[in-house]
């Protein structure tokens, strides 16, 4: 007798995800190949000047393929520059992203853990940190404190920390009430083991989705405050520094700035996309 016949569930086809997404799967995995192998793919040294060739068009608009995207007002072929600021921005984005996640998750562990006094507090700095304007609060840091990789990295993690905390909270005071975990506590587990292996799984594909949708939301503020110039500084570049640098030749020479600006554009396109469908996959309610 057949497998249908009796009665053994049909297999399930594998959906492919939908050509907006699939672009994004495609265009994200481009950027970390080519933010793993910069050095490898690069055909010059990021700072390499060539003055004789300065503010060289692409080759799009009557260059050369020696610098296949054209050079800036100093010769430096963009293309490169281009390479090693994909590197640098996704370094920073992925930095305070997981920065942000691990900060707002843990306060909201705590709150949803200890209740009371520290679930007030923790709430009341949620409510204090969404009402600053984060823009104004990093030009404040970065212009008293200074800059560096590390305090750019933090200063941006600082960004949507209360998003976290306020999904983990509900979800941990949720997830506490559920049978589970009780059970787990009733068997002797500490609280750290409860919410590590316990609780955490359970809610990390909501925290992973809402990582997707802050993800590109930290590749804008990069790049406006490295426009603003006080994101990366020279010699080390962005996508952002580019930009900034590049406003200056718009007229004369627009490749310096379009090929960073059409990055920034695609990167947080794809992020938002593979954001949403994720959400909608991981989603129980839509299945």
């Amino acid at each position: 007798m057949s497998e249908v016949a009796l009665g053994a569930p049909p297999a399930r086809k594998r959906e492919l995800p939908p050509p907006l997404v699939m672009f994004g799967l495609i265009w994200i995995g481009l950027m970390l190949v080519v933010a793993l192998a910069a050095d490898l793919i690069s055909p010059f040294a990021y700072t390499a000047l060539d003055l004789r060739n300065r503010l060289s068009p692409p080759v799009f608009m009557g260059g050369d393929w020696l610098h296949p995207l054209g050079t800036d007002e100093l010769g430096r072929d963009v293309l490169s520059r281009l390479i090693y600021s994909i590197r640098t921005s996704l370094i920073i984005a992925f930095g305070a992203t997981i920065v942000g996640a691990v900060l707002g998750t843990t306060l909201g562990f705590l709150a949803a853990h200890f209740r009371g006094i520290v679930e007030n507090a923790v709430m009341a700095l949620v409510d204090f940190s969404a009402s600053i304007p984060f823009l104004i609060l990093a030009l404040a840091v970065l212009a008293f404190f200074g800059n560096s990789m590390l305090l750019f990295v933090l200063l941006l993690g600082l960004h949507a920390w209360e998003r976290y905390a306020r999904i983990a909270r509900g979800l941990a005071i949720s997830a506490s009430a559920q049978g589970y975990a009780g059970a787990v506590r009733q068997l002797g587990a500490r609280p750290l083991r409860v919410y590590g292996r316990h609780i955490l799984p359970n809610i990390a594909s909501t925290l992973i989705v809402s990582m997707t949708l802050a993800f590109p939301e930290v590749i804008l503020l990069e790049s406006g405050l490295s426009f603003l110039g006080l994101g990366v500084q020279p010699p080390a570049t962005s996508l952002g520094n580019m930009v900034g640098f590049g406003r200056e030749y718009l007229t004369r020479a627009p490749w310096i700035l379009l090929a960073p600006a059409v990055v920034i554009v695609l990167t947080t396109l794809s992020v938002s996309l593979i954001g949403d469908w994720l959400r909608d996959r991981l989603d129980p309610t839509l299945r």
